[in-house]
């Protein structure tokens, strides 16, 4: 992998459904900014505005049947895009940018949970993020049963084409997270969801501080 010429910090967020990237996310980012850092908040599908059209057309528009290799590369079209346009530019700033997930959730889901071979998928993903690679990814595990009924209950009905995959899907997705943090323990810590909000940012802040210290 290229390395980048700066002195940002990239944290990615992965995990399955309703397990609270999106909660702990926005605590983060609070913690963070009241110690004085510059912090940007982002997400994958929909951080751009080709990103919101490409995130509408991949999740939501059931009415259009998605094989495989359309979902794929529409994931992959939003990640050149927000790379390109907002990761990259903050990072040469020197800022620390958040991301509800990235290449990790591709591996997964795509990779894994639809059984794309793994090194042609690898080199998709280093193509559309330019090779960019996370300073610190968060895993948070939580049974997928669990976290299935929580995005249900989250937002009344499920209207997400991924969310909406059987439970097999979603335990392949976990089984394939937790590989890649035996894989990549320096980068990838496994935080476990079914605690409380409290203690699951506690061990994230934990994380992210020590990570920030060696950085």
């Amino acid at each position: 992998m290229k390395k980048r010429k700066n002195k940002g910090f990239f944290v990615t967020f992965e995990g399955g459904e309703g397990v609270g990237k999106t909660t702990l996310i926005d605590r983060v980012h609070s913690y963070l900014t009241s110690k004085g850092h510059d912090v940007v908040k982002t997400l994958e599908p929909g951080a751009t505005q080709l990103g919101l059209s490409l995130r509408d057309l991949v999740l939501h528009k059931e009415e259009y049947p998605l094989s495989s290799r359309a979902e794929l590369f529409l994931f992959l079209a939003d990640r050149a895009q927000h790379v390109e346009e907002m990761i990259i530019p903050a990072l040469m700033q020197e800022k620390i940018v958040l991301c509800d997930r990235f290449n990790d959730s591709t591996m997964a889901y795509q990779g894994a949970a639809r059984s794309f071979n793994t090194e042609l998928l690898k080199s998709f993903c280093a193509f559309a993020a330019s090779d960019l690679t996370p300073d610190l990814t968060l895993f948070l595990d939580l049974d997928p049963k669990i976290g299935l009924e929580r995005a249900e209950q989250g937002s009344g009905i499920s209207h997400d084409r991924l969310e909406k995959e059987n439970l097999s899907f979603h335990s392949v997705v976990r089984d394939a997270f937790l590989s890649f943090a035996k894989e990549e323990p320096q980068r990838f810590h496994v935080i476990d969801a079914s605690q409380s909000s409290d203690s699951v940012f506690d061990l994230a802040i934990k994380e992210i501080d020590s990570a920030l210290c060696l950085n």
